[in-house]
């Protein structure tokens, strides 16, 4: 079996429909010890099992909070988000993090309000159970079911509602404001997502392993090492590219380079 960085993980997207049986395979093969996981697969009965197997760590957890909508009902919304909390805690993870919900016919503002409200109980809980609360940057193209879609608005949002960030490099890293808005964000960061883009590339979700294209993808991964940044790097794999190339190839690649980065530069 190869071994990776240890801080790297895989995101479990990448091998979205793969039974439990066949992502520990995956992890086995790819060598990682760090898993970053969907909720559902964390409250899987067979997944405490699973870690008991194995010598992993659960580096963190995503999180579609409120089913996606901040009409629905609070309570809902945050029973269901503390049983994720519970169970990463049980589990030893570190992080979960969230999409925030969409905000249907309010204004940012407003939205931004209501989803700090109804989220406050589960930072709370999560505080008291040792896990790390985080919301993410997710492109426009989520507004459904999101409101952050700059790293500087999920910053805004992180200090509103006092949680962490998790950094997708992929949804930000051609922002203007992209290394001031990194530095602001570093001491909230629980959590930063690697992915590559090909340059004229229109085939959504559009990301590429990295190395095959654009994304000053070392450069970011340095800033942030140096900012003092201390937690995981989670491989996103998703789209066109990937499929075409096949899940664990690009995994395997992408774990091979990214792997190879972080060792150089000491992290």
């Amino acid at each position: 079996m190869t071994t990776v960085n240890e801080r790297l993980s895989v995101h479990n997207v990448t091998f979205l429909g793969a039974p439990l049986a066949d992502l520990e395979a995956y992890w086995a093969a790819l060598g990682v010890s760090r898993l970053s996981i969907l909720d559902s697969q964390l409250l899987d009965p067979e997944f405490p099992m699973l870690l008991q197997r194995n010598d992993y760590t659960v580096e963190a957890v995503y999180h579609l909070f409120a089913n996606g909508q901040l009409s629905t009902d609070p309570q809902a919304a945050q029973d269901s988000l503390c049983a994720v909390i519970d169970a990463a805690a049980s589990v030893g993870a570190r992080t979960v993090y969230l999409l925030t919900g969409g905000r249907g016919a309010l204004a940012w503002k407003q939205a931004a309000d209501q989803f700090c409200v109804m989220v406050t109980p589960c930072v709370e809980h999560a505080n008291r159970g040792g896990v790390a609360l985080a919301i993410e940057n997710a492109s426009s193209l989520y507004a459904d079911i999101h409101l952050a879609h700059t790293l500087r608005d999920t910053i805004t949002l992180a200090e509103m509602g006092g949680l962490g960030i998790c950094i997708d490099l992929f949804h930000c890293w051609a922002e203007g404001d992209f290394e001031a808005m990194v530095q602001r964000a570093l001491p909230r960061t629980a959590l930063i997502q690697l992915s590559d883009y090909v340059l004229g590339d229109r085939a959504l979700p559009a990301r590429a392993v990295p190395g095959d294209g654009t994304i000053p993808i070392e450069a970011f991964v340095a800033q942030a090492l140096e900012g003092g940044y201390p937690h995981g790097f989670d491989l996103e794999l998703i789209g066109p590219r990937i499929e075409k190339e096949g899940r664990f190839e690009s995994a395997r690649r992408a774990c091979d380079f990214v792997g190879a980065m972080l060792n150089r530069l000491g992290a």
